[in-house]
């Protein structure tokens, strides 16, 4: 009754099925994997120690299995690798064109590469807010976005016009040996600034702009090492004498790359003629530089690529240069006003040429001080007739220029006598001693009114 039972509820799965071939030609080879199966650390040492041993030596006492491969076996390991690459590199996304910012520094775009693409992937486009506009940018911009923080938006149509114009300025600079300045004092910026100026052949800075540096260059780089090149850029002995008392060179082209914290820069330049390019935010004055190129100064990244693209262009001016120094053609200007050195100048060793410079240095500048001397003089050459009596020299042709008080940094009470040193039967020296007193000294020693020294 249960058998029958069963066989109604079930059917046939309840009974058991005789083996067919299959099934047992699977079983058989199962049976022949576990007979050729070993296991690997089955012949393991055991510890010395026996159960007193620790784990660590437990682990040395076993004996690793020694796996022996062929050259051959490697060889199709590694052929197999490819091979598996090559079929499997058209599967997933394509990840090219990306960005890779290593690249912007390493390798910089060049001019031909200036795309509104490459623009707009460098956030070139991006303003600053509506307040903070100058209306002058009003032909750059493009539109507003946002509703609550407006800003405005830089037209890169404008952007990639003007960065050509900037390119063709950089490279006939540099084709005709001028001198290219970059500029760029935010942080970040040293690398490619310093990237720039090396492929462009020029000087670059990436710290605070000391003020004066061009309109009073002799003055703050008079001491500063000067060499005559050829148009090989090969350094030419012998001017070391006639470089003495030229002035500081000053460039022939500066890229600024932040206009806002280098506004002095930008003055001295105009003030010298020296034109300018720089990165112009909706935020600057365009009329402080004189290749305006219209972009986002906060951006890395744009700084980056108009930096690097600026640099190719002078890279490609410095080697037009060349080519056409090899072939005799010399564009550059020949007014330096240099002589012929003498086969002394150029025989001269280097440590008397450094000498000789820090001499004429110190020469130049006592001429300088002794010159302003003369017209102080000039200017305050007064006698007091009643100093120039009997109690003054006893050779009465020499009159002995005396000074008036004049008050100090010193206070309030402290005044400068000068008293010349004269020799008799001379003219009056230009040397005198300087001595700073208290008024209620002077009072005290000669009375009220000026102190006379014989």
């Amino acid at each position: 009754m249960i058998l029958r039972s069963l066989l109604l509820r079930h059917g046939r799965a309840a009974l058991p099925k005789s083996p067919t071939p299959l099934r047992s030609w699977r079983r058989y080879l199962a049976s022949e994997v576990e007979q050729t199966y070993t296991n690997s650390h089955a012949n393991q040492n055991y510890i010395a120690g026996g159960i007193s041993g620790t784990k660590a030596q437990a682990v040395s006492s076993l004996t690793p299995p020694t796996t022996t491969t062929s050259p051959d076996q490697i060889k199709l390991d590694w052929d197999f690798f490819h091979h598996q690459k090559a079929t499997t590199r058209p599967l997933g996304t394509s990840l090219t064109p990306h960005y890779k910012p290593h690249e912007l520094l390493s390798n910089p775009p060049r001019p031909e590469d200036i795309t509104l693409e490459l623009l707009l992937a460098s956030q070139a486009h991006i303003g600053h807010s509506t307040s903070l506009w100058h209306p002058a940018n009003a032909k750059y911009i493009f539109g507003v976005r946002g509703r609550e923080d407006p800003i405005h938006i830089i037209s890169l149509d404008a952007t990639a016009a003007h960065l050509r114009r900037a390119c063709k300025v950089v490279r006939g600079v540099a084709e005709r040996g001028g001198l290219v300045l970059f500029v760029g004092s935010r942080e970040g910026q040293a690398g490619c600034v310093v990237k720039a100026a090396k492929l462009a052949g020029g000087c670059h800075l990436f710290t605070k702009w000391i003020p004066g540096s061009i309109t009073n260059g002799q003055q703050i780089l008079g001491k500063c090492a000067k060499r005559v090149v050829n148009h090989r850029d090969e350094s030419v002995p012998g001017f070391e004498k006639q470089l003495l008392r030229r002035a500081a060179l000053k460039p022939d082209l500066v890229v600024c790359l932040n206009m806002l914290e280098n506004y002095v820069l930008l003055h001295e330049c105009a003030l010298n003629n020296i034109p300018t390019i720089g990165v112009l935010d909706t935020d600057c004055n365009p009329t402080w530089v004189t290749y305006p190129v219209p972009a986002n100064d906060d951006s890395l990244r744009c700084v980056q690529v108009i930096a690097g693209v600026l640099g190719r262009a002078g890279e490609e001016g410095q080697a037009e240069r060349m080519r056409n120094a090899r072939r005799g053609d010399y564009p550059a200007r020949q007014d330096h006003g240099l002589e012929a050195p003498n086969e002394e100048d150029v025989d001269a060793e280097p440590l008397e040429k450094e000498k000789a410079l820090l001499q004429a240095a110190e020469a130049f500048e006592d001429d300088e001080a002794g010159g302003a001397k003369e017209e102080e003089v000039g200017e305050a050459d007064h006698v007091d007739s009643s100093l120039t009596g009997a109690e003054g020299p006893e050779d009465n042709s020499v009159n002995v220029p005396y000074e008036r008080d004049a008050p100090i940094e010193g206070g309030a009470g402290s005044r400068v006598e000068f008293s010349p040193v004269v020799e008799q039967g001379a003219e009056v020296s230009d040397e005198g001693e300087w001595d700073m007193e208290a008024e209620k000294d002077s009072e005290q020693k000669s009375g009220p009114g000026r102190r006379e020294e014989p």
